[in-house]
């Protein structure tokens, strides 16, 4: 069974074909895991690297757990240069190529000692530990079960130095099941030193560990203010010393799932914001400590901000903060007997990355794409884009779509979205430049379908063709450029001309999108006609086809010396300005727009 010891993604970094063998056991055993292999053994279910350096290093700054099938030094070696601290590193392990030896190297606190349990449990490996308290007292304070946060103002040091040297240290359990720590023969009653396990912000203790038992229920009014709202509860969690760190989830009633208050202090505190339907609410009618018959006559229910804390705290749930209104807002707080397992409490919100791949290339897509895509359950989008990315799918649901399907294609990554499942929607270039994006919102806008309420939308930025293009020619938009798709399938030519004639009249730089298909070649015959009108025949021109792909071709050429025949669809045209250069002092030609320095 596997078991999802962290919401991060795990790399495990392979060189051989045995070592893969072996990643692929440990994927079995944790969720959220890939696996980095070089290009000349890798297969589907890996994601190749030609380079390993390179990628563990950024795996290692993004905070990504790694697990490498090779020997220690590799490791060692390669992050050396970029080490920070104990606080900051991610967890770093290496696995020896016989399965004989796990080893934590880096972040033994921060889930490396974990992660090496539970591979040497699956390996029948011997897992070797060397952090003090992991081989003495048998867990760490500073790593507790998940659920569970240390307070920042904790001597985890002094305290776990107590404990090794067999110094009385006493435990306070407050809040929570602390089970997992009281079952260890460690404590004594008689100690002067204190571990307390508490929700409560002024808790006292050389060491505060706080559960995620506490549950904010809120409810506002159509458009109230979110800052009212986090106002509110801000207050009210002061007031009542409760400890922002054992908030487990945000609670509501559904149809407030498109309120910006109630996204918005979500958002503040960092937890998930969980929804209830009317009638689950109303299961809690009789715990509420305030009905209000005004309350039901408005929505169906006689409480939101204490029914939802409740009915997310859990059936042993106490109310611990009665409602306090606000302006236009109301908050109540709920705490649950044990840390509270999210994923089982109400409805989430589902996340849509739109997300622009450029061209494609490993090397030109972001990584917060790249981690939108191995994260995503569904990819949806057009049948070439999804196989551009390809490596990325894992686990994801494919739903490819063919050209001319925009809308379907928007509709179907927001129905999976909505349905509480991380979708991302593949553009290439960006995804806000003739991409996806703007559809969404447009449908998003006009659409009344209630269930894209519970989607929460993140645009993830590209690599433009005009920009691939622009970077591969020179500079040719140094100075004011503008981008103009020539398609008349969604807009009219007479627009599109209008707006062609006013960036070339002002002497922009001007991108030209969708400047030709197999039978549309008139747009563009009109457009070089009137290009022509207010550019001469040495203005420098450039081509750029497939750019970033393994089959681009980039042409640069003058107006003069065009040849139409070679434009397409896949095709980006950049016009210069009259400023617009050729540079041939470089090795090869370049094209350059001048900002106006001074050489």
């Amino acid at each position: 069974m596997a078991i999802n010891i962290s919401k991060r993604n795990h790399a495990i970094i392979a060189f051989t074909k045995p070592a893969v063998s072996i990643a692929h056991e440990i994927k079995t055993i944790l969720n959220n895991c890939e696996i980095y292999c070089p290009e000349d053994i890798a297969s589907q279910e890996e994601i190749s690297f030609d380079k390993a350096g390179p990628v563990i290093r950024n795996l290692f700054t993004q905070k990504i757990p790694i697990i490498g099938i090779c020997t220690t030094g590799i490791l060692i070696r390669t992050l050396a240069p970029i080490i920070s601290n104990k606080d900051e590193d991610p967890p770093v392990l290496a696995v020896s190529i016989d399965k004989s030896f796990v080893i934590p190297l880096l972040g033994g606190h921060r889930g490396a000692n974990k992660i090496g349990h539970l591979i040497a449990t699956a390996l029948s490996a011997n897992m070797v530990s060397t952090t003090s308290s992991e081989a003495i007292i048998g867990f760490a304070l500073d790593d507790p079960p998940e659920g569970w946060s240390v307070s920042s103002e904790s001597n985890i040091k002094g305290v776990s130095r107590a404990l090794i040297n067999g110094s009385p240290v006493k435990l306070n359990v407050e809040a929570g099941d602390g089970s997992w720590a009281e079952r260890r023969n460690l404590w004594n009653e008689s100690g002067e030193i204190e571990v307390t396990l508490s929700d409560k912000s002024d808790a006292l203790g050389d060491v505060v560990i706080h559960p995620k038992t506490l549950v904010v229920g809120v409810g506002c009014e159509r458009g109230a203010a979110a800052n009212d709202l986090i106002s509110l509860t801000e207050k009210v969690l002061k007031k009542h010393k409760l400890a922002l760190e054992s908030i487990a989830c945000i609670a509501s009633v559904d149809i407030k799932a498109d309120e910006e208050a109630i996204r918005a202090i979500s958002s503040h505190f960092g937890v998930p914001l969980r929804l209830f339907d009317v009638s689950r609410l109303n299961q809690e009618t009789l715990r509420l400590s305030n009905p209000s018959e005004i309350v039901f006559r408005e929505i169906g229910c006689y409480g939101v901000s204490e029914g939802a804390a409740l009915a997310a705290a859990g059936t042993n749930a106490t109310l611990v903060v009665q409602k306090i209104k606000g302006i236009g807002v109301t908050c109540a707080v709920a705490r649950s007997s044990d840390v509270i397992d999210i994923e089982k409490v109400g409805r989430g919100i589902g996340k849509l990355t739109i997300a622009g791949i450029g061209p494609g290339h490993n090397d030109w897509i972001t990584p917060r794409v790249q981690k939108a895509l191995i994260e995503a359950k569904h990819h949806v989008g057009y049948s070439l884009y999804i196989d551009l990315v390809s490596r990325f799918k894992k686990h994801a649901q494919i739903h490819s779509f063919p050209i001319g399907e925009e809308t379907d294609r928007a509709k179907k990554a927001l129905d999976l979205a909505s349905r509480g499942e991380d979708t991302a929607l593949i553009c290439s270039g960006d995804a806000g430049v003739y991409g996806m994006a703007s559809l969404i919102f447009e449908l998003l806008h006009h659409n009344p379908n209630n269930d894209w309420r519970f989607t929460e939308i993140l645009v993830e930025p590209g690599i433009t063709a005009m920009q691939a293009a622009a970077a591969r020619s020179g500079a040719p938009l140094g100075h004011d450029f503008c981008a103009i798709s020539l398609s008349d399938l969604l807009t009219p030519w007479l627009v599109i001309q209008n707006r062609l004639k006013a960036a070339l009249e002002t002497d922009f730089v001007v991108a030209l999108y969708n400047p030709a298909a197999k039978n549309r070649r008139l747009p563009i015959k009109k457009a070089i006609k009137i290009i022509k009108k207010y550019r001469n025949d040495s203005c420098p021109v450039i081509l750029g086809r497939c750019i970033g792909r393994e089959n681009e071709k980039l042409i640069m050429s003058d107006l003069g010396s065009l040849e139409l025949e070679k434009i397409d669809m896949l095709t980006v045209i950049i016009v210069g300005n009259s400023e617009t250069q050729f540079q041939h002092r470089s090795g090869r030609p370049f094209i350059y727009t001048p900002r106006g320095y001074k050489p």
